[in-house]
């Protein structure tokens, strides 16, 4: 079996797995600073300093998605924005309504037969959404992804909604690789 390794120091996966990696959107402006709709809130100027950071060390790993999905909210394409610049992929962005709040196990089963195809993809989306359905989707398990968390679930057959977590990367550490 041939092995295609993500990143230095990061687990190998085998070439026909598909690579799903789930990114929760940077630190945002409070609520209560905010005067539009809540789907227009944006990344703070806070969040977006230090989504860049981790954008190089997401770009350091050699994680190369065919596709990366967002949720409509603003902050969270403005999260893959970011990433999607950092890794050269600008023209692989797609609106995704299902990442947005809701998102379950469901949704991600129904986006991941929908393109079953591709060998790895990243979600950007919300809380509590990307923890529960991950947790679902490694078999029960309780994770947790604070704000810029990025984790790589391997699926050996995407359709259907079962995996194995490889890693959960959180902000602290991404934010931290470059310095």
């Amino acid at each position: 079996m041939a092995i295609d390794a993500p990143g230095p120091g990061l687990y190998p996966l085998g070439r026909d797995d598909m690579k799903t990696y789930f990114l929760r959107h940077g630190i945002a402006v409070e609520e209560a600073d905010w005067k539009g709709e809540e789907a227009d809130r944006p990344l703070s100027a806070e969040g977006e300093a230090l989504m860049e950071r981790e954008a190089l060390a997401i770009a350091s790993l050699g994680i190369g998605p065919d596709l990366i999905l967002t949720s409509p909210l603003a902050r969270a394409a403005q999260t893959a924005r970011i990433v999607a610049r950092a890794l050269g992929i600008e023209d692989r962005i797609c609106l995704e309504p299902r990442l947005g709040p809701g998102f379950d196990l469901a949704r991600l089963a129904a986006i991941l037969k929908e393109r079953k195809t591709l060998g790895s993809i990243l979600l950007v989306g919300h809380e509590p959404g990307l923890s529960t359905t991950i947790g679902e989707l490694i078999g029960g398990a309780r994770v947790s992804c604070k704000k810029g968390s990025l984790a790589c679930v391997k699926l050996k057959d995407p359709g259907q909604a079962r995996g194995e977590l490889f890693w959960l990367l959180p902000p602290e550490v991404l934010a931290g690789m470059r310095d």
